[in-house]
C-alpha cells in the first residue's frame, strides 16, 4: 500500500505538469493580458473608440493592463454587430471580445495579438502516444491487482487487466476526444489528448486536452463542453456488460477488494442499468461486487458526474456559461462547490478530496466566449437540461417512491 505521504507528492507532481502543459492556457492568456505592466497610450484609445461607434453607442471606456474596455449598447442584434466589429479590426494586432455588462449594456474588450488558426501548429504526437501507452500499462497493472495478480511477480498474466485497462481508457478517449474533435470542427486551437498516468491506485489521474485559443461563440463553448459527457456515455454499454459478469453479494458480506463493492441504490442510474442488466438478481439489500470491465463502466459514470458539475472550468461550469451567461454561471458555480463543500463535511467525507482538486483546479471562473453575449438557442439548451438530468441521475440515491418499483436497496432508508 502506498504511503500517504508519497501520494500527495505524486498528486501534486501530476497537477503541476497539467497546469505547465497549460490545461488552462485561454484563461491564463486573459488575465495575463489584464495584468500587463504596459499602459495604453491615449490616441490608441480614440483610434479604437472611433472605429467602434457605427456599431456601438459608448457610454465609457477604461483599460486594464493591455486590455482595453469600452461600455454601451449595441446598434443591432449582437451576432451582426459582433461580426461587423471582426471585418473593422481584422487588419489590427487585437482580438475583439463582445461580453455582457450592467442589465442591458455590453462591453466590448480588445486584447493584444491576434490568434492563430487552429492549423497553425502541430501536436507532439510521441508525447501523446508515450503517456498513452505508460497509462495502458499503469491501468492494465491496477485492473491485475484488483484480481489479485501482481503483473511485477506474473507479468505473462497481463490479459486478466485489460478488462478493466480497455474499458476505462475507452471511457476517458471516448469523453476527451469528444471535446477534440468538436473543439476542431468550430475552428478552435486544441492539442490531443494528456493521458495522465500514475502507478498506484486507479492507475491514472484521468486526461485532459488543451484549449489554445479563446472559444469564438457562446455555442461553439456549449458544443465542446457537452460533447465530452454525451460521447462519454460509452460507459452505459460497458456497464451493462460489465455487470453481466459482476457478482451480486448481500449487504453483510466481506469483500477482499477494499473499492469494488457498491451499494446497488447510491445512485438511479446505476441502480436502474443493474436492474436492466441483472434482472431478479437484484435484490433488497445487496452489493454489487463490481467485474473489472464495470468498474471501469462505474469510473466512467463517476467521472461523467464531476464533469458535469456546473462549476468553473469543469465541462458543467462551461455548459452553465453558455446557457446563463457568465453573470449567472458564476453564482451558480460559487453555490454547487460550497454544496459540494457541505456534502463533504456532513454527508460523505471521502467527498473531500475531490471538493479540493475541484476547487484548486477548476475555481469558480472560465475564459469568455470571444462573442459571450448571444444566447446558445433553443435546442442547445434541450441538450443542456439532458446532461444536467443525466448528473442528478447518476449522484441522487434510489428514492424511497422507487424502492419497490426498481426492487433495490437505498443507502438513505
Amino acid at each position: 500500500m502506498i504511503n500517504a505521504l508519497l501520494f500527495w507528492l505524486i498528486l501534486l507532481v501530476v497537477f503541476y505538469f497539467a497546469y505547465a502543459l497549460g490545461a488552462r492556457s485561454a484563461a491564463a492568456r486573459f488575465a495575463a493580458a489584464r495584468e500587463a505592466a504596459t499602459a495604453v497610450p491615449q490616441e490608441v484609445l480614440t483610434a479604437l473608440e472611433f472605429r467602434l461607434e457605427p456599431m456601438m453607442t459608448i457610454t465609457g471606456h477604461k483599460s486594464s493592463g493591455a486590455v482595453v474596455q469600452f461600455e454601451g449598447r449595441l446598434k443591432g442584434a449582437s451576432e451582426e454587430m459582433f461580426r461587423k466589429i471582426r471585418e473593422a479590426f481584422a487588419g489590427e494586432p487585437v482580438t475583439p471580445l463582445l461580453l455582457e455588462g450592467e442589465e442591458n449594456d455590453v462591453r466590448v474588450l480588445f486584447m493584444p495579438g491576434k490568434q492563430a488558426p487552429a492549423a497553425a501548429e502541430r501536436p507532439n504526437w510521441g508525447l501523446h502516444w508515450l503517456l498513452f501507452l505508460a497509462t495502458l500499462a499503469t491501468t492494465t497493472w491496477a485492473g491485475a491487482l484488483t484480481a489479485g495478480v501482481n503483473l511485477l511477480q506474473e507479468p505473462s498474466r497481463f490479459a486478466i487487466g485489460l478488462p478493466y485497462s480497455l474499458g476505462l481508457l475507452l471511457i476517458l478517449g471516448a469523453h476527451e476526444l469528444g471535446h477534440y474533435f468538436t473543439a476542431r470542427a468550430h475552428g478552435i486551437r486544441v492539442t490531443p489528448p494528456y493521458f495522465i498516468p500514475v502507478p498506484f491506485a486507479l492507475g491514472t489521474f484521468g486526461a485532459f486536452i488543451k484549449i489554445k485559443s479563446l472559444t469564438p461563440t457562446r455555442r461553439a463553448l456549449f458544443d465542446v463542453a457537452v460533447a465530452g459527457p454525451l460521447a462519454g456515455l460509452v460507459f452505459v454499454p460497458a456497464l451493462l456488460i460489465g455487470l453481466r459478469f459482476s457478482e451480486v453479494v448481500p449487504a453483510n458480506t466481506h469483500l477482499a477488494s477494499g473499492f469494488a463493492g457498491v451499494n446497488i441504490g447510491s445512485s438511479v442510474l446505476l441502480a436502474c442499468l443493474a436492474k436492466l442488466s441483472l434482472g431478479v438478481s437484484v435484490l433488497d439489500g445487496q452489493r454489487l461486487l463490481l467485474h473489472p470491465l464495470a468498474f471501469a463502466g462505474w469510473l466512467g459514470l463517476i467521472v461523467t458526474a464531476l464533469n458535469l458539475l456546473p462549476i468553473g472550468q469543469l465541462d458543467g461550469g462551461h455548459m452553465a456559461h453558455a446557457l446563463l451567461g457568465s453573470r449567472k454561471a458564476h453564482a451558480l458555480s460559487l453555490v454547487a462547490l460550497a454544496g459540494l463543500f457541505l456534502l463533504a463535511l456532513f454527508v460523505w467525507p471521502g467527498l473531500m478530496f475531490w471538493a479540493l482538486i475541484v476547487f484548486f483546479i477548476a475555481g469558480t471562473h472560465d475564459a469568455p466566449a470571444a462573442n459571450d453575449v448571444t444566447p446558445v438557442g433553443f435546442p442547445r439548451q434541450a441538450v443542456g437540461y439532458f446532461a444536467f438530468l443525466l448528473l442528478l441521475l447518476i449522484i441522487v440515491p434510489v428514492p424511497h417512491a422507487l424502492y419497490e418499483a426498481i426492487g433495490v436497496h437505498s443507502p438513505y432508508l
